[in-house]
């Protein structure tokens, strides 16, 4: 299936295939997946001949498996950087974020959802931006320390980051310990320093609830 584009202003939706999933995937960031549905078995083919991306957008209520979900609009374009096959046409992958993206329309699965998207860009982070990325990277470091304390951390405190404040920004967002909705919002700020200002507000309100468990045992 391969739909017209939609001109919307000075951008042009363009139809990307799309893969909904109940986890925020950010640019810069890596994705495994597991691929089992036979409908995205066809997206992870197709992809491979032409162009090797897709769209995530997380799940606003729903399931991963089945269809039939509600999707947020702004999401991740993937790329994929691996693809081995498996047996029975199951695929393992392993994908990079590489830039968001907005939905405009969603269109009829074919087999597997398609989705007309145009670029969200960033504003450009500017100078002055390093104290807020202090207190965002200070705010995440203490929630990490006090999750692995409760043994519920996926990241660990003792991160590195990249040197460029947009991608720090994203990583900071990606590896906080938060819930997906809290993640969303991270994705749909644009640009970096509003990024890490929220970044650094949500960590540490997560820091005080996690500090007033282990107080209370």
């Amino acid at each position: 299936m391969t739909p017209a584009t939609v001109e919307k202003g000075e951008r042009v939706a363009v139809p990307l295939p799309m893969f909904p999933l109940s986890s925020v995937l950010f640019p810069h960031m890596p994705l495994a997946l597991h691929i089992f549905e036979p409908r995205y078995q066809v997206l992870v083919r197709d992809c491979l001949r032409h162009g090797h991306e897709f769209g995530v957008v997380l799940i606003e209520r729903g399931t991963e498996v089945g269809g039939g979900d509600s999707r947020f609009a702004v999401g991740t374009v993937a790329r994929i950087v691996e693809a081995q096959p498996l047996r029975d046409g199951r695929w393992d992958l392993l994908c990079l974020g590489a830039r968001r993206v907005k939905v405009t329309a969603w269109l009829p699965d074919d087999p597997y959802p398609v989705a007309l998207v145009e670029p969200r860009s960033d504003a450009v982070a500017g100078p002055g931006i390093e104290a807020t990325r202090a207190l965002a990277e200070a705010a995440v470091r203490r929630s990490l320390v006090l999750a692995e304390e409760l043994d519920e951390a996926v990241f660990r405190a003792g991160f590195a980051l990249a040197e460029d404040d947009d991608v720090a920004a994203y990583q900071l967002a990606a590896i906080a310990p938060l819930g997906p909705v809290d993640h969303q919002r991270l994705l749909e700020v644009d640009g970096a320093r509003d990024r890490l200002a929220l970044v650094a507000e949500l960590a540490s309100d997560v820091a005080r609830v996690l500090a007033f468990r282990l107080s209370t045992g």
